[in-house]
C-alpha cells in the first residue's frame, strides 16, 4: 500500500473539486478519485448561467475543466478511476481501494453527489443539456415564453412545475398514475396555477428531436385507453427523484431515510475523520454553489481534524 494520505477525496463534481483545492492549498496534498463520470452531473449540462464570476454563463463540462485544473495547480493529484471499497470502521487509517490500487487516508472526504433517476428512453440521454433537464432551478430560464413539461408525481415535480410557470407559457405535469404522490397542500398550489396542464395515467414514451439537436415534442400514452398523444413541447423536465451514491458507504457511515449521508457541525459525518459534502449529503439545494460551499467546508472540517487528530486515532 502507497503511503497514507492525508486526504482522500472521492468525487470530482463542484463539490470534491473544491474540497480539492482548499485541501492543496493548506499544503494537504490531496488525493482524488475522480469516478467513472468525472465532472459529476454538470458534465450533462451545457450553458451554465447561475454560477457566480461567469457573468456570460459558462458550458458545464468548461466549468469542471477549469475547477480541476485550479486544483491541480495548487498540487491536488488526480486519479480517474472507481472506488471499489472503503474501510472506515476499525482499523485507522481508513482504506480507500480502486481496481487499480489502495490507498490509506487519514481522512475521507466523501463527494460522490446523487444521480437523478430518469425515464429510460434512449432520446433522453441524448437530449439531456439540449431541452431535457432534472433541474428547473438550473435550467427554467432558458424556456421563456415557450411550452414545457414536467414528469413526475411527488413534491418535487410540483415544486418544479410551479417554479416554471414563472418562464413557460404552459407546463404539462405528466404522471403515470391517476393520482399524485404529493402531499395535499403542494398539489393544492399546483392546481391553482392557470398555466400548468394535467395529463395523469399517463406516460411519456418518446421525446422528440426530428433531426433539430433539441426538444420539440413528447408522445404521450394514456395508461387506460392507450391513446397516444403527440405534445408539442420545447423543453422535459424529469422530476422523478435522485439516488444518493451511497452504497460504497451503507453499513459504516450513518445514512437518513433516503440513503443520504447525515452530516452534522459543519461536514461531519458519523464516524470522526470522514466528511461529506455536496449531493451526497443534500437532497434540497441540489445546486453547483452550494456544492462548492460544502465542498469548501468539508476541506476545512478535515485540516482541523488532522491538526487535533483524536489521541486514540492518533495511537493506533
Amino acid at each position: 500500500m502507497a503511503a497514507t494520505r492525508n486526504v482522500v477525496v472521492i468525487g470530482s463534481g463542484p463539490a470534491g473539486l473544491t474540497a480539492a483545492l482548499y485541501s492543496a492549498r493548506a499544503n494537504l496534498k490531496p488525493l482524488v478519485i475522480e469516478g467513472l463520470e468525472a465532472g459529476g452531473q454538470l458534465m450533462l449540462t451545457t450553458m451554465v448561467e447561475n454560477y457566480p464570476g461567469y457573468r456570460d454563463g459558462i458550458m458545464g463540462p468548461d466549468l469542471m475543466s477549469e475547477m480541476r485544473d485550479q486544483a491541480q495547480r495548487f498540487g491536488a493529484e488526480f486519479v480517474h478511476g472507481n472506488v471499489e471499497k472503503v474501510e472506515l470502521c476499525g482499523a485507522y487509517p481508513f482504506s480507500v481501494k480502486t481496481s487499480e490500487a489502495d490507498h490509506a487516508a487519514k481522512t475521507i472526504i466523501v463527494a460522490t453527489g446523487a444521480s437523478a433517476r430518469l425515464l429510460g428512453l434512449p432520446s433522453e440521454r441524448t437530449l439531456m443539456g439540449h431541452g431535457v433537464s432534472t433541474c428547473a432551478t438550473c435550467d427554467g430560464y432558458f424556456f421563456r415564453g415557450q411550452e414545457i413539461a414536467v414528469v413526475g408525481g411527488g413534491d418535487s415535480a410540483m415544486e418544479e412545475a410551479i417554479f416554471l410557470t414563472r418562464f413557460a407559457t404552459k407546463v404539462t405535469l405528466v404522471h403515470r398514475r391517476d393520482t399524485l404522490r404529493a402531499s395535499k397542500i403542494m398539489q393544492d398550489k399546483a392546481r391553482a396555477n392557470p398555466k400548468i396542464v394535467w395529463m395523469l395515467d399517463s406516460e411519456v414514451e418518446e421525446i422528440r428531436d426530428t433531426g433539430k439537436g433539441e426538444v420539440t415534442a413528447m408522445v404521450v400514452r394514456h395508461n387506460k385507453t392507450q391513446a397516444r398523444a403527440d405534445l408539442p413541447v420545447a423543453g422535459v423536465f424529469v422530476a422523478i427523484g435522485h439516488t444518493p451514491n451511497t452504497s460504497l458507504f451503507r453499513g459504516q457511515v450513518e445514512l437518513d431515510q433516503n440513503g443520504y449521508i447525515r452530516t452534522h457541525d459543519g461536514a461531519k459525518t458519523s464516524i470522526a475523520g470522514v466528511f461529506a459534502c455536496g449531493d451526497v449529503q443534500d437532497h434540497i439545494y441540489r445546486q453547483a454553489i452550494t456544492a462548492a460551499g460544502s465542498g469548501c467546508m468539508a476541506a476545512i472540517d478535515a485540516e482541523h481534524f488532522l491538526d487535533n487528530i483524536p489521541e486514540h486515532l492518533a495511537t493506533v
